[in-house]
Formats: structure tokens, sequence, C-alpha cells
């Protein structure tokens, strides 16, 4: 149909075009017209094919070299690094910035030690279902620590605002571990936890098979530091690891190794993060919002939305984050006594509810006491975390309300079926809010209200927290990719505060991986 519809469109016979490739394929579903696919096309012609003038409206097209070029790196085995066992580079952490960051390594023929405080995806799943049905937290094995990082229990959105174009390279990589091919095309990309699980096991196998050494159960609880050089680290408060180049690709979870890293003078800045709640509807109720009267169509998929606001207190916005069509909010608690949401979705998203974070911006001066004080936004939010835990009776459950008793200030006599586990209870989620966010909240879901008439329903519901939006640290690096005060390490991805996402990350971690080869040659 796209050949016979290009055909048309450039006044040529369907055979006079050599190849077509579809870029990318975005849907436009604007409620005043009929919902309808964008496509780019990469199209191949015959030399000296007259091209019309004008293509019609809505339809452009660019000769060739438009855009960025990209060199890519020497394929796997054709690296100017010939393995060496004692001259490792240790990767700690297997999210997305290390795995990338792994892979950019191993395929350069360096030898990569790749350490994961928790679990393997087989028995990292056990205990999340053992968390999220029985409350049963295990500290090092959750939604947060152990194979494929946060990500693994995510929507696995590939969405970014990046324009390097290693980003398709990304997302053909996953695809080859196991990835949907869409992902490539189409503008809203995902791939579901149920496929993230398998495909990081595929990208540890692949790891393997170039040579990385893969550990888990091995955290980092220290780094050994000689004239403000990285020598080594400690793994497990036992083992001594002699490493001169280090990739730390932690995630923004790990209060413990921020804790220790400033302990040993690495150079730490605050940062500011976002804070709030999720709120979610019946997914049936968002793709009529949405689509409107041409929903249901079988061409198209759950609805999602992106919803922002100014409010009236100065600089201050409102901002739906990681919503999920289809999906479910889940508890995410990686420490004793916090309660964390998060949602994920499916790689069908064929779920009964919507979701998505509402938060607000939380600035440097909200929490910041001192200027000395780097980790005080950790502090800041585990204070939230703490709050909600009691609010939801101490065993991990949420507090929630309906969304209209929330703009009333009211507790909810009954609360609504919802998706989240381990479970909810009745509370005022304003008690468990900075007051400004509570606020801030009230007048941005107003404002949702005149955007998208009909979000503010009896059928929505709110669960607190969410607060790991981004974190609220920076390990400060330099031009060369290492940290500022602490030669020899390499902080990158969402925990070393230059990430967002699995697709940024993955990206942070290709980039520390190239700096560490300028590293490693510039020493030959």
């Amino acid at each position: 149909m796209l050949r016979r519809r290009l055909a048309e469109v450039l006044s040529l016979p369907g055979e006079a075009i050599t190849s077509l490739k579809v870029l990318r394929r975005s849907l436009d579903a604007r409620r005043s017209r009929p919902p309808y696919f964008v496509y780019a096309l990469e199209v191949v012609l015959p030399e000296a094919t007259p091209l019309p003038a004008s293509a019609g409206e809505g339809i452009s097209i660019h000769l060739p070299g438009e855009g960025p070029a990209l060199v890519p790196l020497p394929p796997s085995g054709q690296g100017k690094f010939p393995a060496r066992a004692e001259k490792k580079v240790v990767v700690v952490g297997s999210g997305p910035a290390g795995l990338f960051a792994a892979l950019t390594l191993a395929e350069q023929g360096v030898a990569v030690l790749l350490l994961e405080r928790g679990k393997p995806v087989p028995a990292r799943c056990r205990d999340v279902r053992d968390f999220w049905d029985q409350g049963a937290l295990q500290g090092e094995s959750n939604v947060l620590f152990g194979e494929g990082g946060a990500g693994t229990f995510s929507d696995g959105k590939l969405t970014s605002r990046a324009k390097d174009p290693r980003i398709r390279q990304v997302k053909e990589t996953l695809v080859a571990l196991g990835a949907p091919a869409e992902i490539v095309t189409e503008a809203k990309p995902h791939i579901g936890t149920d496929r993230l699980r398998a495909l990081v096991m595929n990208f540890r196998k692949k790891l393997l098979g170039l040579g990385c050494e893969v550990r888990f159960g091995a955290r980092v609880s220290d780094f050994l530091l000689r004239e403000q050089c990285l020598v080594g680290i400690v793994v497990n408060g036992v083992e001594e690891v002699g490493a001169e180049c280090l990739v730390l690709a932690m995630g923004q979870h790990a209060d413990d190794t921020y804790g220790k890293l400033r302990e040993r003078g690495v150079h730490l800045e605050p940062k500011a993060f976002a804070l709030g709640l999720r709120v979610e509807h019946p997914q049936g109720l968002i793709n009529e919002l949405q689509y409107g009267k041409w929903w249901p169509h079988p061409d198209l998929p759950p609805a999602d939305y992106a919803l922002t606001a100014a409010t009236g207190q100065e600089g201050r916005s409102v901002y739906t984050f990681c919503m999920c069509p289809g999906g479910r909010i889940v508890g995410c608690s990686s420490e004793p006594g916090g309660v964390v949401t998060n949602g994920m979705s499916r790689s069908r998203r064929d779920g009964p509810y919507a979701n998505s974070a509402v938060v607000v911006n939380v600035r440097i001066a909200d929490f910041l006491g001192t200027p000395q004080e780097p980790l005080r936004g950790l502090a800041f939010r585990r204070n939230w975390e703490e709050k909600a835990f009691s609010l939801g009776g101490g065993d991990y459950c949420a507090p929630a309300q309906r969304l209209l008793d929330f703009l009333r200030d009211k507790e909810s006599a009954q609360l609504l079926p919802t998706s989240f586990r381990p479970g909810v209870r009745s509370a005022l989620l304003r008690e468990a809010l900075p007051t400004f966010v509570a606020e801030a909240l009230k007048e941005g879901l107003r404002l949702f209200e005149r955007k998208m008439p009909g979000f503010i329903t009896e059928e929505a519901m709110l669960v607190g927290v969410e607060t790991r939006t981004s974190a609220p640290v920076r390990i400060l690096r330099d031009e060369n990719g290492q940290s500022v005060s602490t030669a020899g390490l390499f902080p990158c991805g969402e925990g070393a505060g230059y990430a967002g996402g699995i697709i940024s990350s993955a990206l942070d971690g290709i980039r520390a991986a190239e700096k560490v080869l300028i590293s490693l040659e510039s020493r030959q």
C-alpha cells in the first residue's frame, strides 16, 4: 500500500521505485479529524528520475546528504585493544548505561568486568513477585536493583529528545537481542516489561560471548583512591579489585553508594528533580477522550497523553511523566520503610488501566540546607517515601485517594479498583507531599481538565508517591568524561545525573566507554 501511494505522489509507476524503507511512523490523532499515520520514508529511484515540483499538502521530499553522518566504531574483533586480563575496565551497574558501556568496550577488545549488586532476571523476578504479593522486600533484589536495572520493570519506552544518530544503532542492537523490529521506526516505541526480561538476559549472553566477566550479588562498598586517582574498589565489604578505569553506571537509587563517594571526596552537586503522584484512569476512558468518535478502530493503539501546565507559583510547573497505556502502577521500594511508585506496561499494553506520573518540579532551593550538603535531595525524597509508607499502613501498601477527593481535600470513603501492588489504603495524599507540591498538583490537575476535558472524573484515582523521576544528585565530570575530582572514575547514566530513560542512558554509557577508549589509547 505504501509503495502504491508513493508512486501516486511521485507520478511514477510502482515498478520505478527501486527500494522503499520506513524510517519513522507516527500517529496523528487529533480529535478534530480522522486519525492517520505519518511516515518518513527512504526511497531509492533510478538515476535521473524526474521528481515533481510539489508533492502535495503534508508531503515533503528531501534529497540525499542531509542530516549528520555517523562514523561507527570498528565492529567486534577489529578494535585496537586486545583483551588483557590484568587491565580490565570495571563497569558498575547493569542498567542501559552499564550494558551499552560494557558492549562498546568489549567490541573494541577491552576486557570488561561488569558488576551488578542485584540478582539475574529469573531470581529477581521471583523476589519482585514475593514483594508485590506479600510485601516481602529484598534489599538487593527488587524493582530497582538487579539485572537490567530499574528499566527491566518498566514500560520500556524508547523515546528521547536527543538527536544523536546512534539512537538508531541502539535500537537495532535491542532488536537483535529480542526487541520488536518496529521500535526502529515507531515515533513512540516501547518494548514492554515482559519482553525486556528476555532481552536483558540475551544482552548478558552477548557480553559473555565477547569475553566479559559478569558478576551478580557484587555491591561496590568502597572506592580506593591514591592521590585523587582511582586505583580500585571494594566489593561486598571484603574483596579488593584493582581498577584504573571504572565506568560508574549505578542508577539513581543507590543512596549508600552516593554516601561513600561523598566520604571519599568525589565531587558531587545537588540537582533539581520532580516529585508527585501516579494518576490512574480506565484505559477505555482515555481512548474515548483522545480518539473521540473514531474509537474503537482496529488500527488505533491504546491511547496515551502528555500534559503540562504552568502554575501560579513562580517557575513551578506540573507535568505528566512516564505515561503507561494499558499498564499498571507498581511498588518500587528498595529500602525498608519507604513507599515508591512507578508505572509499567507489557508489550501489548492490553491492561484495563492507564496510568501516569503527575509531578511538580522541585528546585535545589526547596531541599538544600547549605552548599556543602549535596546529598540533601536524597534525604528530602526519602522523607516523603517514609511518610507514604506510614500513611499506607506500614506494610508497603500505598496511600491512595480518588482524584476528586484530592481536589476537595477529603479522604476517600471508598477507593476505586486499582492495578497497584502490593495494595492501597485510603489517606489524605497532601500529607505525603510537600505543601508546595500538593498545591501545585491541585492547580495543575484543574488546568489539565481544560486541555483534556474528562481528565477529572469520578473514575480516576491517585496513588503516592512518585519520587524517582530523576536523580537529585550529579557526579560532576569533565570534558574527558572523568570525575572532576577523581581520575579514572567515569560516571554516566541516570545515577550520574546525565541521563533519564533507556535511550539517553544507553547513549551516555556509549559516550563514557568512548572516553575510556581514548584514555586507554593515551596510555599506550
